[in-house]
């Protein structure tokens, strides 16, 4: 799933190639996709892109009154044109769910590959209405988040602190890949209760977060599209790399498995060299 750095580098390229170009054109494949009605897409059509950002996961291509809105959830991605297929968009088992052409030929396709079906594309006059985007908690690596503002946020949250990385309401952009990250790079176990750290963790998980979001945002910038994927993987030092040797101590980085999702970690860095429990197969070890 593409996460803050990779979002904010898509909405970055976006607003390098896409800025005060026209929509000259945009066609739904997957219409479970589209999450809304009115405006209808087709009010984009003749309007200039002003700029384009982020929202926590979700970008941002700002047209004035109205804006499109999309989020690529778990397995969505974002393919850039310098020129635009000419090929019709037809409805179908094929991964792309939005084509959007511009006024000079460019434009990209928004796909998403598997049967789990979670993209989700907003035409909206204010990002707020998407109900995504009004839930979303402050944005982690945003200057004027402060290390007060960030003990606040952990203060009295009886729960573990890899689901408190991940909620987006409580911190817009993180997800499994960079909470897992995050939290090697603090040596802290994901189990760890948010409100039962100490000012010293709560210290060292802040400056953590910020240094490992802030390194990934600048691994991932400037680069195009699709190249992003493969940016990401070669930064991460545990998330997906069971069964490899931590880079920082030797031992042996291990999963969790929970729900349809994993986590990874390393027992020597972040639990005192004992395996957390696995759902799957145990009770929760904490």
């Amino acid at each position: 799933m593409p996460e803050l750095p990779e979002v904010q580098a898509l909405a970055a390229f976006l607003d390098e190639r896409a800025e005060g170009h026209a929509f000259a054109s945009l066609r739904v494949a997957a219409i479970s996709a589209l999450k809304t009605f009115d405006p209808p897409l087709s009010a984009l059509e003749g309007r200039r892109i002003e700029r384009a950002r982020r929202h926590g996961k979700f970008v941002d291509l700002d047209t004035g009154d109205l804006h499109l809105v999309f989020h690529l959830a778990r397995a969505g991605w974002l393919r850039w044109y310098d020129e635009v297929p000419a090929t019709p968009v037809k409805p179908g088992r094929s991964p792309l769910a939005l084509r959007a052409r511009l006024d000079d030929g460019s434009g990209f396709d928004l796909t998403e590959a598997g049967t789990k079906k979670s993209l989700a594309v907003y035409v909206v006059r204010d990002p707020a209405e998407v109900p995504g985007i009004a839930r979303l908690g402050p944005d982690p690596t945003a200057p004027d988040f402060t290390l007060a503002d960030f003990a606040a946020v952990l203060d009295g949250r009886r729960t573990q602190i890899k689901g408190v990385l991940r909620d987006q309401s409580v911190f817009a952009g993180i997800g499994n890949a960079y909470s897992d990250e995050i939290l090697h790079a603090a040596k802290m176990s994901p189990y760890a209760l948010a409100a039962k750290l100490a000012p010293e963790q709560v210290e060292t998980l802040f400056i953590a977060m910020r240094e490992t979001l802030a390194e990934a945002v600048a691994a991932a910038s400037g680069r195009p599209p699709a190249e992003l994927k493969d940016a990401k993987r070669r930064t991460l030092k545990v998330h997906g790399r069971t069964g490899q040797t931590c880079e920082v101590c030797g031992d042996t980085i291990r999963q969790v498995i929970f729900a349809d999702s994993t986590f990874q970690y390393c027992p020597g860095c972040q639990t005192g060299g004992k395996p957390l429990a696995d759902r799957v197969l145990s009770r929760l070890v904490k």
